[in-house]
């Protein structure tokens, strides 16, 4: 639902009551992941999509059945349909699990406490209940920070400590999951399968060597959703009027900025300077952090000299093995723009265990089961 929070804040703040249909479970190839949203007003206007507009309009009539019986949520089921090019079903031979709920700003401050944090571009995650007692499908619970919100049905007791933790955990993650949860007296006594949505901070993208290259990869990255960080130690090539495109510039030398900088397991760090005396200090300290991407630019021999150097320099041969240089994907790239595309289609790949081949050549499904959940506000372009 985090995917339309801006549009949903503002509702909430006009106490605009709306229909929610969410995607809480994905099975096959389907268009959009895991926590992804539509959501119908009470006049008939409608944000967001669910299936790419296979589904569309019936779940626009569920919504607005829904907003007129002010009943409790709602499950849908759509599947593959080939018998008839109009009958409601998924073409791309997917299913869709969908929860619909009426929503009133006026009883549910977790989801509003949560749409104002995420329209103010603060990371938040909200809980879910989709499967449980009766009593509790639909319920939600909203980390904020330090702090949780819930609904009066899960304010107190086992259940509503569990699913906080579990909700603190995905967004510290930064994933949008779907879990289950219960069956323990002690820590939660109910069994349930809770959708965490998550709107985390953006994931960083470090460039290091401020050469035309990495003008081209500033302005992809940030397409993205990256945070992007162009450093480099020379004053005269690292400056806003040449990466206009990046959200800092930095002048300092590339390690010594890396031992400074806050990273994660989401961070890519991209090495375009080709230049021993910056390359194998910066790479000894990026490949012994837990970054979820590291790679190289350079030519073969490039890379056999860097090899070479890293293992003086004591670098590990299973940390070595996360090295990806040269770095990017084999398209026959040749200029700054489409080195760009290699790169970060490298880091797609890389982050979703994809193979890099073209889907012509593949068979099965063209989305990964486990890899359907992401960050909500960068669902439709996630390289995750």
């Amino acid at each position: 639902m985090l995917n339309i929070a801006d549009t949903l804040h503002r509702w909430w703040r006009e106490a605009r009551p709306f229909a929610l249909a969410t995607v809480v479970d994905v099975h096959g190839s389907a268009p959009l992941p895991v926590g992804t949203s539509v959501a119908v007003d009470e006049v008939g206007n409608a944000v967001g999509s669910i299936s790419g507009g296979c589904v569309e309009g019936e779940v626009y009539e569920l919504c607005r059945e829904v907003l007129h019986d002010q009943g409790p949520p709602r499950r849908a089921w759509f599947g593959y349909s080939d018998d008839d090019a109009f009958a409601v079903g998924l073409t791309c031979g997917g299913e869709l699990d969908v929860l619909v709920q009426h929503i009133d700003p006026a009883t549910q401050p977790p989801l509003g406490a949560a749409l104002a944090e995420v329209a103010g571009g603060r990371p938040a995650a909200v809980a879910q209940v989709v499967d449980g007692p009766e009593g509790l499908i639909g319920a939600a619970l909203s980390v904020l920070g330090d702090r949780c919100i819930a609904d009066a049905t899960l304010a107190a007791g086992p259940t509503a400590k569990a699913v906080a933790d579990r909700a603190t955990a995905q967004l510290r993650a930064g994933r949008t999951a779907l879990v289950s949860l219960g069956g323990d007296a002690d820590t939660c006594p109910d069994r349930l399968s809770v959708l965490v949505h998550v709107a985390a901070t953006r994931p960083r993208m470090l460039i290091f060597g401020a050469v035309d290259f990495a003008n081209a990869l500033s302005q992809a990255g940030r397409f993205l959703g990256y945070r992007v960080t162009v450093c480099d130690a020379r004053p005269v090539f690292a400056t806003a009027a040449r990466f206009p495109h990046a959200d800092e510039v930095v002048v300092d030398w590339p390690h010594r900025y890396l031992e400074r900088t806050e990273v994660d397991g989401r961070t890519a760090v991209c090495v375009l300077t080709h230049d021993s005396k910056f390359d194998i200090p910066l790479l000894r300290l990026a490949l012994d952090l837990p970054v979820g991407y590291v790679g190289a630019m350079g030519s073969r021999r490039t890379h056999d000299e860097r090899m070479r150097l890293l293992r003086e320099a004591g670098v590990a041969q299973d940390r070595l093995a996360r090295l990806r240089s040269p770095l990017g994907l084999d398209l026959g790239a040749r200029t700054p723009e489409e080195t760009a595309i290699s790169i970060t289609a490298e880091i797609i790949a890389h982050a979703n265990q994809g193979t890099g081949l073209s889907l012509t050549l593949g068979t099965g499904p063209i989305h990964r089961p486990g890899h359907q959940a992401v960050d909500e506000r960068r669902a439709l372009n996630a390289p995750y």
